[in-house]
């Protein structure tokens, strides 16, 4: 609230009040800006994408300005959920005018306090601190530091009188601030409100006289301050995030860039902070300290486009890859929340910039996006075939109600044509290095073979079931080029233009390694190699020769367009080769995922959503599993998981694909792979009946009845493993 001599009175919990009073002597201009959405390709709506490319503008944004007292407060009145991001000041001095009548203006040299204390310094007082109990020089270390933005780069930056926008280094000694915030964490508690208040002084502070950027640079050091982690300072918190979503659209990009330089661990430290401040905003559980909701709707919007800025930096593929997985942004506590209501809020055009999750995907589980995903499809096959039925009565004429459902006719005298065999019949092309398909090239198939396998794996995707039917990950891709299906008949459909050599080398990795070769040669590539812009390909026995270009056969590679040979042969393999036959799979993909919620999923999602998850928990089978005349308890029971638990990560999965048909794991985890895994355990302990069941050799094999029960298990799991390699 106001102080009576008009200044501010913050109180937060357990660190008393702070008056704080503006300075009178000063003209501020300000300078106001609103963050648009973020996608989760790193792409910032409105401005440029973090590779300085311009973008389109997604939605319409709205600048507000409000004043300091409502930032100090830390209580926004407002009911709308939009952000009122702070104003930016500059200082100005007012000097008598010149002689062409107009007012002067003066630009002060800022003016940095001298911070004494170094890494080596600050070491050793903490180890003195720790072993007599006094951390007095330690607060006023936190208390100086913390005091300013000023003080923050004085004691931070490398060279604290310069200032610039190097986009690769933020130009700060991060080993120095790494030890002060890793030794923060584990202080007692008077010296974390020392911090806390020094913090809020510097967040108030106005009038900033900063070498260029270092707002931006203060602000990014403390954003990686451990404190955070705690309920209690969420008043501070939510306020330092409110202050980065008011920076510019540039410094956003330079913030972006500057966190790909954090180490993996402490940029995941910065994350897990905003998904606990958003979960805990919006499932209040009594928090003592925090605002009422009413009072703070902004913070989860806050959060969550500041996720947005992290999620744009790890996407950014220039350079080195992700910091971390992708799935390390879910916040699983929102798969509780109305999730159909905040998908019709996104795609409602009657409330536009009104806040959603779905505007921010990144931050929904794939568990979340397959529930929006499947509802929604329900409810527009629905519409489709309620409007088709409703336009045929209004004409007198029978209904299609071959709407409602999708019909599969299977001949018996055609009835290897009409299966689902055909990858063993020309339409796919099986590398069993890299055990996956991809689409032939030179066979010709009805393209309604093609629809069927897509309308199938949609199937998949809608049912939640699992299909041991693998492609490279360029596949999904393509699926989603674009998400979703184009109004016009015409428009090309499943075409990737950002491939590279990688894509190809998923499944053809000799091919890769040739044309690498090829890149990399230093000699004379037209005489040594005599290659043309036409390519062979072998398939089924059979080899095709493809023009890439006009005239191809008398275009000869050269050292100056071997990067173009090699990019119309990838071209041809993942695009033009395949084109009709890859479009026909694409429409009947999403013929049954008839989506706007396919927006939202990565290209990995969709491969997890047809093909399960790769990562196999084998505590979770345990704990999901049923027991047929056994309890969890019984000693044999107890052996067979201690069996189970003691082998490979890589025999596992050969244990859970000889049982359940497949080695993934669905979206919703071992509970959705039905009863195979107890009926599993089940016959792995009844031992005889495993002899019975498979001959009197593996009888043989397996040994004795003297043996005890987890011998038997242990040669069971091996006779499994001898199983698979013929299987596989």
């Amino acid at each position: 609230m106001a102080g009576r001599f008009g200044g501010l009175h913050i109180s937060l919990p357990g660190l008393g009040s702070i008056l704080l009073r503006p300075s009178a002597a000063t003209t501020r201009t300000t300078i106001t800006s609103n963050l648009p959405p973020i996608n989760q390709d790193g792409l910032l709506a409105g401005g440029v994408d973090v590779n300085g490319q311009q973008s389109k503008r997604i939605g319409p944004t709205t600048a507000h300005s409000i004043s300091s007292s409502s930032i100090g407060a830390g209580i926004s009145d407002s009911n709308d959920s939009s952000i009122n991001p702070p104003t930016t000041t500059t200082l100005l001095h007012h000097q008598p005018f010149d002689n062409s009548g107009e007012m002067a203006l003066t630009v002060v040299k800022p003016s940095y306090p001298s911070i004494e204390m170094n890494m080596e310094d600050y070491v050793s007082e903490t180890q003195r601190s720790n072993q007599v109990g006094d951390y007095s020089q330690l607060r006023t270390f936190f208390l100086t530091c913390f005091h300013s933005y000023a003080s923050i780069c004085a004691t931070f930056k490398r060279f604290p009188d310069n200032g610039g926008d190097n986009e690769h280094d933020p130009e700060l000694r991060m080993d120095f601030l790494n030890c002060v915030y890793d030794s923060l964490s584990t202080m007692p508690g008077a010296v974390h409100k020392t911090a806390l208040r020094s913090i809020v002084h510097a967040l108030l502070e106005e009038g900033r006289k900063l070498y260029s950027k270092d707002d931006v640079r203060a602000l990014f050091v403390l954003l990686q301050c451990p404190l955070f982690s705690s309920p209690s300072t969420y008043s501070v918190y939510s306020h330092l995030l409110r202050q980065i979503l008011g920076l510019s659209n540039s410094d956003h990009h330079l913030f972006v860039y500057w966190l790909k330089t954090l180490e993996a661990n402490r940029f995941r430290n910065i994350v897990r902070h905003l998904l606990q401040f958003i979960s805990i905003r919006q499932f209040p559980a009594g928090e003592r300290g925090l605002p009422a909701p009413t009072r703070s709707r902004w913070w989860i919007p806050t959060g969550v486009r500041i996720l947005a800025l992290l999620n744009a930096s790890n996407n950014n593929t220039s350079g080195s890859g992700p910091l971390v997985s992708y799935t390390e942004f879910y916040n699983s506590t929102l798969d509780h929340i109305d999730l159909m209501k905040e998908y019709l809020t996104w795609q409602s055009p009657d409330r536009p910039g009104q806040f959603s999750y779905c505007q921010y995907p990144f931050i929904l589980s794939i568990a979340a996006k397959r529930f929006i995903l499947t509802k929604d499809s329900e409810q527009q096959m629905i519409l489709t075939a309620r409007r088709s039925l409703v336009s045929k009565m209004s004409r007198n004429q029978p209904p299609r109600l071959e709407l409602f459902f999708l019909n599969i006719h299977v001949r018996r005298s055609h009835f290897v044509l009409d299966s689902l065999n055909e990858p063993d019949y020309g339409m796919f092309i099986y590398y069993p290095n890299a055990r996956c398909y991809w689409f032939s090239t030179s066979t010709e198939t009805n393209l309604k073979e093609y629809n069927l396998i897509g309308v199938l794996m949609g199937l998949a995707v809608y049912n939640s079931i699992i299909l041991d039917l693998h492609f490279p990950s360029i596949c999904y891709r393509k699926l989603l080029s674009p998400p979703v299906v184009p109004a016009n008949n015409s428009a090309r459909v499943g075409v990737v233009r950002n491939f590279n050599l990688d894509d190809l080398a998923q499944f053809m990795p000799e091919v890769v390694f040739g044309l690498k070769e090829l890149l990399a040669y230093e000699g004379n590539v037209e005489e040594d190699m005599a290659l043309t812009f036409q390519v062979s390909f072998g398939e089924y026995n059979e080899v095709v020769t493809v023009p890439l270009m006009e005239n191809a056969h008398r275009v000869p590679v050269t050292n100056a367009n071997r990067n173009e040979f090699v990019r119309l042969y990838l071209d041809w393999i993942l695009n033009k080769g395949i084109y009709e036959k890859f479009r026909a799979f694409y429409l009947g993909f999403h013929s049954v995922c008839a989506s706007n919620a396919l927006i939202m999923l990565r290209p990995e999602e969709v491969e997890i959503l047809v093909c399960g998850s790769p990562k196999l928990d084998l505590r979770e089978l345990q704990k999901n599993t049923e027991y047929d005349g056994y309890k969890s308890g019984d000693r044999v029971i107890k052996d067979f998981w201690d069996v189970l638990f003691e082998l490979s990560p890589e025999m596992q999965k050969r244990f859970l694909r000889f049982v359940t048909g497949t080695d993934r794991v669905p979206v919703g985890g071992m509970a959705e792979m039905g009863d195979a895994p107890a009926e599993t355990v089940h016959r792995a302990i009844e031992c005889r009946r495993i002899r019975i069941g498979i001959g009197n050799q593996t009888q043989t094999e397996l040994g004795n009845k003297d043996r005890q029960p987890n011998e038997y298990l242990l040669d069971y799991l091996q006779y499994i493993a001898q199983r698979l390699d013929i299987i596989l």
